[in-house]
């Protein structure tokens, strides 16, 4: 299959993400933000909303054939060739609270498979932009560290509660108690952690479209090999699906993936 020239949607990609930035920046560390709680009762501010209209300002006069799917104002031409995928601020929970541990993400799709991706943290002014071949933060590549056993392990997860609501609370367990150090370094930023080869596993069992498809060209562009829980590959983009569509994942360097998808299903 012809892989189109990405050079330009990744020039674009940093546009945005500072676009974005600007946005969001004087809202951290503030008490008013504009809070609210949505239909989800998932937190939203004044940051994820105004950073979402700007990045689709700017894809709508730079691409205006392109689609887009973001978290606050949903899809618009999603089954375009080229949809643009925006979660302005993920890990808004740690926003609010004034830590610097969330991101925006943004992420391209081709034909309904992401790649490019980005993960832009403004306040630690960290940008890991990845296309699935190649990973580079803040213009310098990066990857995986080469860690050989779960004892070496650092792991990661958003919530450490979860894998026991969704899956297998005593497997999760078990893969924790078996990690050198566990902790909720989560959000976007525990895939920028193991992009860059300062964290060994970061997995989540419950993610929206938005939350895990910017992630993948970057994870995978640092040499991590990434599934859902069951150890399955993430399936495709469905434009049908986008705002209900839920999705597990399992990222880590390809020496612990698999025996991390064994101890989470039982099998070690």
């Amino acid at each position: 299959m012809h892989c189109p020239d990405l050079s330009p949607y990744l020039a674009f990609t940093q546009e945005l993400a500072h676009a974005a930035a600007d946005v969001i920046l004087p809202y951290y560390g503030q008490h008013e933000c504009g809070l609210q709680n949505k239909d989800d009762d998932s937190p939203v501010t004044l940051a994820d909303k105004g950073a979402e209209e700007a990045m689709r300002a700017l894809i709508e006069r730079k691409f205006p054939h392109h689609g887009i799917v973001g978290e606050e104002y949903g899809p618009q031409n999603a089954d375009a060739e080229w949809v643009w995928i925006l979660d302005p601020v993920d890990g808004t929970k740690s926003f609010i609270a004034s830590v610097p541990l969330f991101g925006t993400l943004i992420g391209l799709l081709h034909n309904g498979k992401p790649v490019v991706g980005c993960i832009n943290q403004p306040v630690l002014k960290q940008l890991l932009i990845g296309d699935g071949q190649t990973t580079t933060l803040n213009g310098q590549k990066v990857c995986v560290r080469p860690t050989q056993t779960i004892e070496e392990s650092l792991l990661l997860t958003t919530d450490p509660i979860r894998p026991h609501k969704w899956f297998d609370g005593d497997c999760y367990e078990k893969l924790a108690h078996r990690a050198q150090t566990v902790r909720s370094w989560g959000d976007c930023y525990g895939y920028l952690l193991l992009s860059s080869g300062f964290a060994d596993i970061m997995i989540d069992p419950k993610m929206a479209s938005w939350d895990l498809l910017p992630l993948l060209p970057c994870v995978t562009g640092a040499g991590a090999k990434v599934s859902t829980w069951s150890g399955a590959p993430i399936p495709d983009f469905d434009v049908n699906r986008c705002g209900e569509k839920m999705f597990s994942c399992v990222a880590a360097n390809p020496h612990l993936h698999g025996q991390v998808v064994e101890i989470l299903n039982g099998c070690a």
